[in-house]
């Protein structure tokens, strides 16, 4: 009955924080609306605003529910934007868990006692969340490592959690006129997904593998070393990075740090990693970057990524250069043709209702216009008009927003439109035109030196082919032809037979 209990416990919290003042609005029948309206009201819920009382909720409910308060922060197609910031203000921050059980987790997920797997072992974690905690430790060839363990037996509390999430998604979409539009079991099933990959450490090591090897050697960004060997679902085992945190900007000014070029370098990585590779890192908050004494940013914590496809990628470069030459026809037919609205909207509607949302946007200079903020605005607006916001855009507009955030803190005055401009036209420069097409004849070369020697022979099979057909397609034609004449042949017969036997 533990089901029960946290169903209880939940239940508590939504009255002591006067959640259903959120609720009531769009509930479809009267008398639940009575019932709700006639709850009595707690301090809390008299003294906080909505979106304050949300997130204290979200807090006091647990590690897996501010996890889902974080995921909804990044969805402003689905919330009111009020909301969504105040839940990006949640904090994943829990005690850590005994270090003797981290030693058994480890044991127990690489096969060895921790004495022969590593040199050293600090048993004090240098960092705890709701999903892991970190270790710093050495290696026996001498590198110093740290060493991410999954709090053990997390997967009951999940899915005990996410067994009531589902269960109350179901009758959201039932009690409210809204429910089926904000699609609830698509975003439980979207957030269920999101967790199970934060508890599976060999895809966050496989991310950072993938971005160390895209990013090897590169003068802007270090990505730590994965060292596969010590490494399990349970066990992440990287290469230990010393560095400034990007935050402390006064002990970077210290260290001599140049800020500005610190400012470019983070949007030309985000921009490399969009553009270029289709492959970036969505989870770039302050707390995962460090600042090497070089200059470069150090990259860390892989659990969430994004990939983007040709598509996608096309998709963003004809928005932003749309956006910022106030071509609001070009960013509504853009909608339309990837299908993402219903193919009935009128472009004109879509166009005026982009156009009031940017242009008060566009009456700043452009030193102060906020990419991600476009993109919020966009999504907001696509309420409206049903738009199907891809997942990996919703995380592509987090990331920008953080990116923006940091670059600003850095260098106020950063320009993010002469920075990003030139790696959007350089990539639609490559996509569209003349060069795309050599590029495509080049990449498909290979394929063609396969093919064009047998395409003689190809051409001349699927002409026999096509020829065997035809005689098929005659014969069966000859043979329904016969069968209609013998029936009439038939029919005449038995007529002549009738006449002559009653005549």
């Amino acid at each position: 009955m533990k089901w029960f209990s946290r169903f209880t416990t939940i239940s508590k919290t939504f009255y002591r924080y006067g959640l259903a003042d959120i609720i009531v609005p769009y509930v479809h029948f009267a008398w639940l609306r009575r019932v709700l309206q006639a709850l009595p009201k707690s301090q809390i819920a008299l003294t906080q605003p909505l979106p304050v009382r949300l997130r204290l909720a979200l807090e006091s409910l647990g590690p897996i529910f501010v996890k889902l308060g974080q995921v909804l922060s990044t969805r402003p197609d689905l919330l009111p934007p009020e909301y969504a910031r105040e839940l990006a203000n949640l904090q994943d921050k829990v005690p850590p868990f005994d270090a003797d059980l981290s030693r058994q987790q480890i044991e127990r997920a690489l096969g060895k006692p921790i004495h022969e797997l590593y040199a050293e072992f600090e048993t004090q974690p240098i960092a705890s969340a709701s999903i892991a905690q970190v270790h710093k430790a050495r290696l026996f060839s001498g590198e110093e490592v740290a060493v991410k363990v999954l709090r053990p037996n997390l997967d009951k509390v999940i899915e005990q959690d996410l067994a009531l999430m589902k269960f109350g998604a179901i009758w959201l979409e039932r009690l409210f006129a809204d429910g089926k539009r904000l699609k609830p079991r698509e975003v439980v099933a979207e957030f269920d997904k999101y967790l199970h990959d934060e508890l599976d450490l060999m895809r966050e090591a496989a991310n950072a593998s993938q971005l160390g090897r895209q990013f090897a050697n590169h003068k802007m960004l270090i990505v730590p070393q994965v060292y596969f060997d010590y490494c399990s679902r349970e066990v992440l085992t990287i290469q230990w990075m010393n560095g400034i945190p990007i935050s402390d900007t006064g002990r970077l000014k210290a260290s001599g740090i140049d800020l500005k070029q610190l400012a470019r370098y983070g949007v030309e990585i985000f921009f490399t990693q969009v553009f270029k590779n289709g492959f970036f890192h969505a989870d770039m908050h302050p707390g995962n970057i460090l600042v090497a004494p070089d200059g470069r940013y150090i990259a860390l914590d892989f659990g969430i990524v994004g990939s983007l496809t040709d598509y996608d990628k096309r998709y963003l470069a004809i928005n932003f250069l749309a956006f910022f030459n106030r071509d609001y026809h070009r960013v509504a037919t853009a909608h339309i043709e990837s299908g993402w609205v219903p193919p009935d909207t009128r472009a004109e509607d879509l166009e005026a209702a982009v156009r009031a949302v940017c242009e008060p946007i566009f009456n700043k200079p452009l030193a102060e216009i906020s990419f991600g903020l476009v993109l919020m605005r966009l999504f907001e607006t696509s309420r409206r008009f049903n738009v199907e916001i891809q997942p990996q855009l919703v995380l592509l507009q987090k990331t920008l927003l953080n990116i923006e955030g940091l670059g600003r803190q850095l260098d106020p005055d950063l320009d993010l439109w002469v920075t990003a401009r030139p790696f959007l036209v350089k990539w639609m420069d490559t996509q569209i035109g003349l060069r795309a097409l050599l590029n495509n004849l080049k990449d498909e070369a290979p394929d063609w030196a396969d093919i064009l020697p047998s395409l003689p022979r190809k051409i001349n099979a699927l002409v026999d082919e096509n020829k065997q057909q035809e005689m098929r397609d005659a014969y069966i034609h000859l043979i329904e032809s016969q069968r209609k004449q013998n029936f009439w042949l038939s029919a005449i017969a038995v007529v002549l037979l009738l006449i002559f036997l009653f005549k």
